[in-house]
């Protein structure tokens, strides 16, 4: 790794798309910053700045390149990292000649000599696409040992882990090596990395590589530190959370997981993203109830209910096995948020298809639903499917859904007047209080305005309110300082 320089430089780290992405960059910032930079969030007057990049989807695609050829106007040298660097490499390197480097995973343990490199005038080879699936053994129970790079998780040379900078409050032998480049009370947790389902509309598999846990250890020294750092809410996130275990040799590894994260000071909610239907077991949904400091959330990665297009997506489930998970979930917390988000327009899906996600939806009650047009990503085999649905048609199938989906989930929202919620303090300006109830995850689930007794009230605070209006997804709540929150079965 790299010695640190007399000399700093200053670095801009900006960061496109997933929490996942979000916990990468505050890896490559702690890297870069014990090597000698200056890690920013802004790229006025940066000598470097690097662009972690999004490449899921066509648009996410898209504001990645808008963004890296934004950099370039301002003179300072650029570097992309990220998904659609790893995805794509010498490709995205020689279509955007913009960027002076296009680095993947397998640069980021000495991400600081590479940047050291690039202002120094040294070409850096950009990076060769590869199927990282293949770079893990088969054998969940074998990956432990493998020497492969996995952004976020720990290297194999347990000396190396011991001279990190930034391991206060850690075990001696484990190294948080995470430079937090936000303030605020919340905080996303990697606990996995990479996935094993072959859904046939998704290619992150192939570019995020075969499904790794963290080892509980490391997530639960890395979020002791997190607490140092004044975090109140963890936001557990993986490309599939209910596979955690699976390459531990316990799949029930994930409720030990909660418990001792449970048992740090100073961490107030733990919240759970990215949850696989067909992998929830009846434990850890009884776990999530149990747990105090485990808020009553459930993200649940539905795609759609129609059985005939969930197969054609090589998935499980239906509406009527989803709608019995959702009152399995409310049989143990009337209250509890769930969310999802939908594939509208995917190959062989017929206006009976739609008709049945539409059914499910106004049945499910769920608190928020992100709704997408299917389009065809390089590399999956869906892409080879027949049935492909006309362009127009998917516009006007999707309009059909989000349409039924505003109204659907400001029903839900009003629903939850007279309700006592659990309210996370985020922003406290001179024209209101506003945060966030346990049942509305960061940034895309809503947010609570704060009335009543909220003198005094600071970032990070939780208190009671009850609600007393609503506005789409969007509540207000009037703070309750005698008033109890409901938590499951409690």
């Amino acid at each position: 790794m790299s010695s640190a320089k007399e000399t700093s430089r200053n670095v801009a780290v900006l960061t496109l798309g997933c929490a996942r992405n979000e916990t990468d960059s505050e890896e490559l910032a702690a890297r870069l910053a014990k090597g000698g930079w200056k890690v920013t969030t802004d790229g006025d007057g940066a000598d470097v700045i690097m662009v972690n990049t999004c490449g899921f989807i066509e648009q996410a695609k898209q504001e990645s390149i808008d963004t890296l050829l934004a950099a370039a106007d301002t003179g300072a040298k650029v570097v992309a990292t990220g998904c659609l660097a790893e995805r794509y490499g010498k490709d995205l390197a020689e279509n955007l000649p913009e960027a002076n480097a296009v680095l993947g995973f397998d640069h980021y343990p000495d991400i600081a000599g590479r940047l050291d490199d690039i202002v120094a005038g040294r070409e850096v080879a950009s990076h060769t696409p590869t199927d990282r699936r293949k770079l893990l053994p088969i054998s969940p129970a074998k990956r432990q040992d493998a020497s492969v790079v996995v952004p976020g998780h720990q290297p194999s040379d347990r000396a190396e882990q011991a001279k990190s900078v930034d391991a206060e409050g850690a075990p001696q032998h484990i190294q948080v090596m995470r430079h937090r480049l936000d303030s605020g009370p919340v905080a996303n947790l990697k606990i996995a990395s990479g996935c094993d389902r072959r859904c046939s509309f998704c290619a992150i598999p192939s570019f995020r590589g075969a499904f790794v846990s963290r080892l509980p250890e490391e997530i639960v020294a890395e979020a002791q530190w997190l607490a140092q750092q004044g975090v109140k809410e963890l936001n557990l996130v993986s490309e599939n959370t209910t596979s955690y275990g699976k390459d531990l040799g316990n799949p029930a590894a994930l409720e030990g997981v909660l418990e001792s994260l449970a048992a740090i000071d100073g961490i107030e909610w733990i919240r759970l993203s990215y949850l696989q239907p067909a992998e929830l077991r009846p434990d850890l949904i009884v776990a999530m109830a149990r747990l105090d400091k485990v808020v009553p959330y459930f993200d649940l990665s539905f795609q759609h209910s129609s059985a005939e297009v969930l197969r054609r997506m090589r998935r499980f489930g239906s509406t009527e096995t989803f709608l019995a998970l959702l009152e399995q979930i409310r049989n143990l917390d009337a209250e509890a948020g769930a969310r999802t988000n939908v594939i509208v327009g995917f190959p062989g899906e017929t206006e009976q298809d739609v008709a049945e996600l539409e059914h499910f939806l106004t049945e499910a009650r769920l608190d928020a639903v992100g709704v997408f047009a299917y389009s065809d990503e390089d590399g999956t085999s869906a892409v080879d499917l027949d049935g492909h649905v006309d362009e127009d048609e998917i516009n006007a199938r999707v309009e059909r859904i989000a349409s039924l989906v505003d109204n659907l989930v400001t029903e839900r929202a009003s629903e939850r007047i007279g309700e006592i919620v659990s309210v996370l303090v985020e922003q406290v300006e001179d024209d209101g209080v506003d945060g966030r109830a346990a049942h509305q995850a960061p940034e895309v689930d809503g947010t609570v305005a704060l009335v009543g007794h909220v003198d005094g009230l600071q970032p990070g605070d939780i208190v009671a309110a009850r609600v007393v209006d609503s506005h789409g997804v969007d509540l207000i709540a009037d703070v309750d300082t005698n008033a109890e929150v409901h938590k499951g079965s409690d």
